[in-house]
């Protein structure tokens, strides 16, 4: 039976591990290896850890609400967008948009990190691209801005609560970006819909 399971979408299946294994080693110490290693905060540039919280803190999550909500949209979106980009691609998009998201969050805003969503909102506004013709913006991405990012843009300002729409505003901003860029550099004759 196990031999019939496929490893279908390395990069998502192994980030989705990863992260797993973050929750139940945050659940095991009492929160205290998601708040040192997987939660993104300001703190001293001489603190060695803050550089890896840079990146880490998207495999932390507060509760199983928290990670379930992020992977099961990951684990719905990623393996097609991993499939359309590459695996070696979506890394490269997943490293930058944490980065980026950490980096601007720790210098502007006063909100701690945690968990996924960044990269959430990044595969979400990227699988829009997924079958567009050479040089088009989809309807699809537009609608999906107005829907994600208009709401949180309007959280942002509005809502008060503990999370950071700010990384989810950057993730689907990275997505887009990096869905435009790919589909510039295609060719015609390599576009899903050309004849």
């Amino acid at each position: 039976m196990f031999k019939k399971i496929q490893y279908n979408s390395p990069v998502i299946l192994t980030f989705t591990f990863l992260a797993f294994v973050a929750y139940l080693l945050g659940k095991a110490t009492g929160g205290a290896s998601t708040r040192y290693l997987f939660t993104n905060y300001k703190t001293s540039i001489t603190d060695p850890l803050q550089y890896i919280r840079l990146f880490s803190y998207v495999f932390g999550h507060a509760n199983w609400s928290h990670f379930s909500g992020n992977f099961l949209i990951v684990l719905l979106v990623g393996p097609m967008v991993e499939e359309k980009y590459g695996s070696n691609n979506l890394i490269e998009m997943m490293v930058f948009t944490a980065f980026i998201t950490g980096i601007i969050n720790t210098l502007f805003f006063p909100t701690a990190l945690l968990g996924a969503s960044g990269i959430v909102f990044m595969l979400i506004l990227l699988s829009s691209f997924a079958n567009t013709e050479f040089g088009k913006i989809p309807l699809t991405l537009v609608l999906v801005a107005i829907f994600f990012l208009g709401r949180e843009v309007l959280d942002a300002i509005f809502a008060v609560d503990n999370i950071s729409h700010s990384a989810h505003i950057i993730g689907g901003l990275c997505g887009g970006a990096f869905g435009y860029l790919k589909n510039r550099k295609r060719r015609p004759t390599e576009s899903c819909n050309s004849q």
